[in-house]
C-alpha cells in the first residue's frame, strides 16, 4: 500500500520546535516493514498544500496525528485530503484517543486509532489490504455506511517493545528542523529524539497521557542498538530523551549510562526532554547521567506549596525533594528546566506567590511558568467542569504557554491568574542575577534577534 503521513502542524514558537515527530517516525518505520509505501509531510517544516502532496503521491491510506491544539488542522487536513482523493483518512494521537466520536462526526474523517498506534495501524493496514471487516481490529474506532459509530475493544500495549524497528527517520526533511532546544542551544546538524520506555506509573492530574499507568521499559540491548545507530549511522550531534518516566528503575538508567561511557557515546550530548522525577533522583545518578553525556535534566515542579501537590496534583513528591535534586544537578555541572503551574484548583494568591518564590530558589536555568489547562481526559477537566466553569470551549485556545486562562473556580478567578502567571515570568526573569546570567551565555549573543523575541513575548505579555 502507498501510505501518507500527515503532522498538521502546531502553533508553537519556533524556538520551542525540536526534531521530527517521532510518533509518526515510529508509524512509518511498521508501515515500511510491512512492505508499504510511505511518505510523511510534516506540516511544521513543510509549506504544503496538503492537496498537492496527495494528487502527486496518490496514497492508498492517510494517517493523521492530532493532539488537543492540532485537532481543527487535522481535520482540515482531512478535508484537504478528500477533496483530491477518496482514499480512507485515519486520525490518532492523544485528542482522537480520548474524544474518538468527535473527530468521526467530521465528514472527512473515517476512523481513529485509539491509544499507542503502531500495532493497531499494522492491522489496520493488512485488514484494508485483504478487504476484511474492520470489526476485528482493536483499538480501532470507525463509522459504517450509516455513520454509525463503532468502537471495537482496546488494544492491549505493546509488552516487547524490543519488537519495534527504529524510527523512520530518513521520510523527515531533517535539514529543516532546528535543534532540540533553540532557545537554550546552538547547535548544527541533526537532532533526533530516542524513547527507552513508554508509559508511567503515575496519574497527575494534569497529565493527558493516553496509555495505560503502566511503565514498559526496552531492553539494554536494543536501546543501545538504537543509540549506536543514532551516533554513528544517522550523524545525530544531539540527541532528545523522550520517556516520560525514564529514572522509575535507578538500576536500569545506571546501567544505560555505563554503556554510553563504555562505547563512547556520551561524546554526543543528550537532554532529558520531558524530564525525571525529582523523587527518585540523587547525585550518584545525574552525576552518572553527566559523565554520559546528559547536559540538561527537566524537573517537573508543579508547585511551590506542598498542600496543592498532595491534594491537588497528587504528585508524590515534597518539596524538600525537589530541592535535593536541583541541588545534585548543580553540583555535578548539569543543567536544569523547571516545569511550574500557575492557576490550580484550589489555589490563592499565597499559593501562587510559593511557587514564584520557590522558582526563584531553586533557580534553574530556565523556568516554564503555564498557566493550569484542562486537558480531555485529564482529572483536571473532570474537576472543572464538576466544580468550575470552562472559559474556552475551542480548541485551538487549550494552549498553555498562552496567556489566557481556560477556567474559573470559586475564589480563582481568571484576572487573578493571568496577573499571577506574568508576575511569575518578571519576578523570575527581571533578577540582576538572572539578567547577568543571560548576558554571560554565549547562547544568548550567537542568535541576538530570536533572544529578543523571546524575551519580549515572555515579559511584555
Amino acid at each position: 500500500m502507498r501510505v501518507l503521513l500527515i503532522n498538521p502542524g502546531s502553533r508553537l514558537p519556533i524556538e520551542t520546535r525540536t526534531s521530527p515527530h517521532l510518533g509518526l517516525a515510529y508509524l512509518g518505520a511498521v508501515s515500511e516493514r510491512r512492505g508499504d509505501e510511505v511518505r510523511i509531510c510534516d506540516l511544521d517544516v513543510e509549506e504544503g498544500p496538503i492537496s498537492q502532496v496527495v494528487a502527486e503521491y496518490g496514497p492508498d491510506l492517510v494517517g493523521i496525528t492530532a493532539n488537543t491544539i492540532q485537532i481543527r488542522s487535522a481535520w482540515g487536513a482531512a478535508g484537504e485530503v478528500k477533496a483530491v482523493r477518496e482514499v480512507p483518512v485515519v486520525l490518532g494521537g492523544p485528542h482522537p484517543t480520548v474524544l474518538p466520536e468527535e473527530s468521526l462526526a467530521e465528514p472527512d474523517v473515517d476512523m481513529v486509532v485509539r491509544g499507542e498506534g503502531e500495532a493497531t495501524w499494522v492491522d489496520l493496514c493488512d485488514h484494508l489490504e485483504r478487504e476484511e471487516p474492520l470489526e476485528g481490529v482493536p483499538g480501532l474506532s470507525f463509522t459504517d455506511d450509516g455513520r454509525r459509530v463503532i468502537h471495537n475493544p482496546d488494544r492491549a500495549p505493546i509488552t516487547d517493545l524490543d519488537t519495534l524497528p527504529y524510527p523512520a527517520y530518513h521520510l523527515f526533511r531533517t535539514d529543516r528542523y532546528t535543534n532540540l532546544q533553540p532557545a537554550i542551544d546552538h547547535r548544527e546538524g541533526a537532532a533526533l529524539s530516542i524513547l527507552t520506555s513508554r508509559g508511567c506509573p503515575y496519574r497527575c492530574i494534569y497529565c493527558s497521557q493516553i496509555g495505560p499507568r503502566k511503565w514498559r521499559m526496552r531492553s539494554p540491548e536494543n536501546l543501545m542498538g538504537e543509540w549506536r545507530w543514532l551516533v554513528r549511522d544517522q550523524g545525530a550531534t544531539e540527541i532528545g530523551v523522550l520517556d516520560d518516566s525514564f529514572n522509575i528503575d535507578r538500576r536500569r538508567a545506571l546501567d544505560l549510562c555505563d554503556r554510553l561511557i563504555g562505547e563512547g557515546l556520551n561524546r554526543v550530548p543528550w537532554i532529558m526532554i520531558n524530564g525525571i522525577r525529582a523523587n527518585l533522583v540523587d547525585e550518584e545518578l545525574l552525576g552518572r547521567m553527566r559523565e554520559a553525556g546528559c547536559i540538561r535534566t527537566a524537573f517537573g515542579v508543579e508547585s511551590g506549596n506542598q498542600e496543592i501537590l498532595d491534594r491537588v496534583i497528587d504528585k508524590h513528591q515534597t518539596l524538600d525533594q525537589v530541592r535535593e535534586a536541583f541541588r545534585a544537578a548543580k553540583a555535578v555541572g548539569m543543567e536544569t528546566i523547571g516545569f511550574f503551574i500557575i492557576g490550580l484548583p484550589g489555589e490563592t494568591e499565597k499559593t501562587m506567590d510559593d511557587t514564584i518564590r520557590f522558582a526563584i530558589e531553586l533557580d534553574p536555568l530556565v523556568a516554564n511558568f503555564s498557566m493550569a489547562t484542562p486537558f480531555p481526559g485529564t482529572g483536571l477537566e473532570r474537576l472543572v467542569r464538576e466544580k468550575g466553569r470552562m472559559l474556552v470551549e475551542d480548541w485551538d485556545d487549550f494552549a498553555f504557554f498562552e496567556n489566557k486562562p481556560s477556567f474559573e473556580m470559586k475564589g480563582l478567578s481568571a484576572e487573578l491568574v493571568e496577573r499571577k502567571w506574568q508576575e511569575a515570568y518578571r519576578r523570575f526573569y527581571l533578577r540582576p542575577s538572572r539578567i547577568f546570567r543571560i548576558i554571560r551565555r554565549k547562547r544568548t549573543w550567537l542568535n541576538l534577534p530570536q533572544t529578543v523575541r523571546m524575551a519580549w513575548r515572555t515579559l511584555a505579555s
